[in-house]
């Protein structure tokens, strides 16, 4: 893994929405990808403080989802080693890099959502109740990309490779497109930003837990908006 990171982490790059700079050689600097003209920011040096950014939004609101399109501005981190680099960016974006790592190796295991439902137990097992429609629907609403999660979706619906929601654009599921800069809602045909060597995606291999939770709520009908 080190050897792929090393030769896909080479600043500048984009990383979710943060961006990622080499400084004379000496140091790295992220920083939210929309503040990169700012020069008053609030700095930070050590890669543990990148759990701490990641923690709240601008409005000081929990980010349950750290893939969520809503990490907060106004920072600066700087970093002395691509070992502070890596750690950081896997407190900012958990399991990510590992995920990419894989990718490009061609070892990344994806599991299709029903599996990943029907694995589940206890007050989450209802959530495999949950119908074609409704997963259609959920989908294109929880994982959209300008308001729900900035991963790129590699898994499917099911284990006969039905997309995962034909509401989401192509753009949705394709690495090479740059989420972080998608505006999607659901039924849009409206593209992402074609991404260039200087895009990291962050990849999904399988619903994350609070994918699980919003189908057990569907199931249940304590989602009113589906």
């Amino acid at each position: 893994m080190d050897n792929v990171l090393r030769s896909s982490l080479t600043p500048p790059f984009y990383f979710g929405q943060i961006l990622v700079q080499n400084v004379n050689g000496a140091m790295f600097v992220l920083s939210h990808r929309d503040d990169q003209s700012l020069h008053q920011l609030q700095r930070f040096r050590d890669a543990e403080d990148a759990a701490k950014i990641a923690r709240f939004d601008d409005a000081g609101n929990y980010r349950p989802l750290k893939t969520a399109p809503n990490l907060r501005h106004g920072w600066r981190l700087e970093l002395a080693t691509i070992e502070d680099l890596r750690r950081a960016l896997n407190y900012f974006y958990p399991a990510r890099l590992a995920a990419f790592a894989a990718w490009k190796s061609g070892h990344l295991e994806t599991t299709p959502l029903r599996k990943t439902l029907e694995r589940q137990s206890g007050m989450y097992r209802v959530a495999a109740k949950i119908s074609d429609p409704q997963i259609n629907a959920l989908v294109a609403d929880f994982c959209r990309s300008d308001t729900g999660c900035l991963r790129t979706i590699l898994w499917r619906r099911d284990g006969k490779g039905a997309i995962a929601s034909t509401k989401l654009p192509g753009e949705k599921f394709d690495p090479a497109c740059d989420q972080a800069t998608a505006s999607i809602p659901p039924g849009s045909t409206s593209p992402a930003t074609r991404a260039d060597s200087s895009t990291v995606p962050l990849l999904c291999q399988e619903g994350c837990n609070l994918l699980v939770a919003e189908c057990r709520k569907v199931v249940k009908g304590e989602n009113p908006t589906l």
